[in-house]
C-alpha cells in the first residue's frame, strides 16, 4: 500500500530501512518471544549486536546505479477501472488507493457509503461507482477457506441480509489483481441483495460461515466466487461497488 519500493516484492534492488533491533522490538511488543524457535531468536540478538551483518541500507554505495521504475501501481489499475466505468455510462470516482483495516469492517464502510448515494445522492448521481484498492487484513479465528477479499464480500453480504434498508441496486466486488485470494483459486467475490435467499437463513448460514472464516465454501455455493486465473501481476486489491 502506497508504492514503497522497499515493500514491493521485498524490495530485492531497495535499501532496507528495518534493522534487527526493530525486529526484537516488535517480538517483545507484541510478547512473541515464547513462540519463536530459540534459533531464531539467537540470530536475531547476534544481529542487533552488530556480530552478524544487517541488509544494505538505503545509503549503501551498492545502490548507486540502482534506479527503479514503477511500471504499475494500485492506482493505476483503478484508474483503468475507472475509464472502463465511466465509457460504460457510469458516474464513476476513485475513493483511494489506500484502503486499509479489518476487511469485515471495511466492508461495513463501503455499504454505508453505497445506502447513503441510495438514500440522498451524495458524493455521485445513480448510476454510480465507486472504486478503491488496498490491502486489508482478516484476524482469523476459525479453520475456514478464504482470502480477505472473500472475507469482505461476505461481510458486506451479511450487512445486506441483516439490514436491506436503502440497499437495493448495490452491488459489491471485492478481488486480489494476481488472481489468488489467500489459498484459493479465487480471486474474490460478488455480493448483492439479489442473490440472498428471501427465506433469512442467509443471516445464520453466513455468520456461521463468518465465524469459521469461510468465506470460499460459502460463496461456492451460491456460485459468486470470481476465478480468473493467475494474472502474473500483483498490484493489489481491488474493490468495486456499483449503486443504480
Amino acid at each position: 500500500v502506497g508504492d514503497r519500493l522497499d515493500t514491493i516484492a521485498s524490495g530485492l534492488t531497495t535499501g532496507d530501512q528495518t534493522s534487527y533491533e526493530d525486529a526484537l522490538g516488535i517480538i517483545e511488543k507484541y510478547s512473541l518471544t515464547g513462540e519463536l524457535p530459540a534459533s531464531v531468536g539467537q540470530i536475531l540478538a547476534l544481529g542487533a549486536k552488530g556480530d552478524i551483518e544487517d541488509t544494505p541500507a538505503p545509503d549503501d554505495p551498492l545502490f548507486e546505479k540502482v534506479h527503479n521504475v514503477l511500471i504499475g501501481t494500485n492506482f493505476s489499475a483503478l484508474a483503468a477501472a475507472r475509464q472502463r466505468a465511466e465509457e460504460l455510462g457510469y458516474n464513476t470516482m476513485i475513493l483511494s488507493s489506500r484502503i486499509t483495516g479489518e476487511a469485515r469492517e471495511v466492508a461495513k464502510f463501503f455499504l454505508g457509503i453505497g445506502r447513503d448515494i441510495n438514500k440522498y445522492g451524495v458524493l455521485l448521481q445513480k448510476p454510480a461507482c465507486i472504486i478503491a484498492g488496498g490491502e486489508t487484513t482478516v484476524t482469523l479465528q476459525g479453520n475456514g477457506l478464504g482470502g480477505r477479499n472473500q472475507e469482505m464480500a461476505l461481510s458486506f453480504l451479511y450487512e445486506l441480509a441483516n439490514d436491506p434498508a436503502d440497499a437495493g441496486g448495490i452491488y459489491f466486488l471485492s478481488a486480489g489483481t494476481d488472481g489468488n485470494d489467500g489459498p484459493t483459486d479465487a480471486a474474490g467475490a460478488f455480493a448483492a441483495l439479489d442473490i440472498v435467499p428471501e427465506d433469512g437463513s442467509v443471516v445464520s448460514d453466513i455468520t456461521s460461515s463468518l465465524k469459521d472464516n469461510d468465506s470460499y465454501n460459502y460463496f461456492d455455493r451460491i456460485n459468486q466466487l470470481l476465478k480468473t486465473g493467475p494474472t502474473n501481476t500483483n498490484v493489489g486489491d481491488v474493490q468495486i461497488m456499483i449503486v443504480c
